[in-house]
């Protein structure tokens, strides 16, 4: 799955292939399976293989085993301040942060969230906007109720964000009380309810279909 952009945005994530800041006009979403990570494989070349077969060395990349068909993207206006965001959740690798529970044997797992801002940012703008996100992750997670071994998950092990706006620096912070921070992390949430609500129905008919009780 790939976020185009008319033209080249400056970017914030940890992603695997390009992290810190960067300028791109792509976000890629590339799905891996275990069955592509064989024994012995290096997860890093076969990543790379599959970026570089598919032309997306100059995308920002977020890496997930999640289907990325089941997407969810919420749009929200504040002032005149308009953030996007596109999520794909999955949540059998939740973790609750300060603690590390044994990894999971399989699942539809990690969560993958990319917003764009419609104003430029700063560079520290974009650092406050990168912390509403994962307030905004955490918060609809907590919300949900999710568990893992009884106690509640405030994300997974292996999540990834990705803000992006226009290159410049207009907009010098991004708080909670300002527009830009109250639309993406109105957007953020919107985005991540609609996820965990699919992702608990997708795990719930595949132990239905195995015949497994929850």
């Amino acid at each position: 799955m790939i976020a185009t952009f008319g033209a080249p945005q400056k970017m914030l994530s940890w992603s695997l292939t390009k992290p810190g800041i960067q300028h791109a006009r792509q976000v890629a979403w590339i799905e891996i399976r275990d069955a592509d990570l064989p024994a012995g494989a290096d997860a890093e070349q076969v990543i790379a293989g599959r970026i570089a077969k598919a032309n997306l060395d100059d995308a920002v990349t977020l890496i997930t085993s999640r289907d990325v068909g089941r997407h969810h993207v919420a749009d929200v206006a504040v002032e005149d301040a308009i953030a996007t965001c596109v999520s794909t959740v999955g949540l059998s690798n939740g973790e609750r942060v300060g603690e590390r529970f044994a990894r999971p044997r399989a699942g539809l797992g990690t969560i993958n969230t990319m917003v764009h801002a419609s104003l430029p940012l700063s560079d520290a703008a974009m650092i406050e906007a990168i912390t509403i996100v994962a307030e905004a992750r955490t918060t609809a997670i907590l919300d949900s109720g999710v568990r893992r071994s009884g106690v509640a998950i405030t994300g997974t092990g292996t999540d990834c964000i990705v803000v992006a706006a226009p290159p410049g620096d207009t907009v010098r912070f991004a708080g909670l009380h300002t527009a830009i921070g109250e639309a993406i992390g109105a957007a953020v949430y919107r985005s991540m309810r609609d996820g965990i609500a699919t992702w608990l129905q997708d795990t719930q008919d595949m132990r239905l279909a195995v015949g497994v009780e929850s």
